[in-house]
């Protein structure tokens, strides 16, 4: 999966949650359950993802421009992700 990514972002989010927006290049998109995000207007479309990387699921927030997946959050999927995983995969 081609993506990128804000460098500055990346590096927060590797500092507060231990996670480089790097690794999402391995995220599973064709298993992945995703939602459009319409909790309000971002100017473009905004998506969220429950997915796994091996076998850890993760929450992904992205928008594509191009061909590209343009990484907004990454982050460790929490229980109640992988129970709505689990109900709705």
């Amino acid at each position: 999966m081609k993506i990128e990514y804000d460098p500055i972002k990346s590096e927060n989010n590797r500092l507060e949650r231990g996670l480089s927006f790097e690794l999402a290049a391995e995220f599973e998109l064709d298993t992945a359950i995703i939602r459009i995000d319409i909790r309000q207007q971002y100017g473009e479309p905004r998506f969220n993802a429950l997915g796994f990387i091996l076998d850890r699921l993760y929450h992904l927030t992205f928008t594509i421009r191009a061909d590209v997946i343009r990484v907004i959050s990454f982050r460790k999927a929490n229980s109640s992700k992988v129970n709505y995983y689990v109900r709705n995969h």
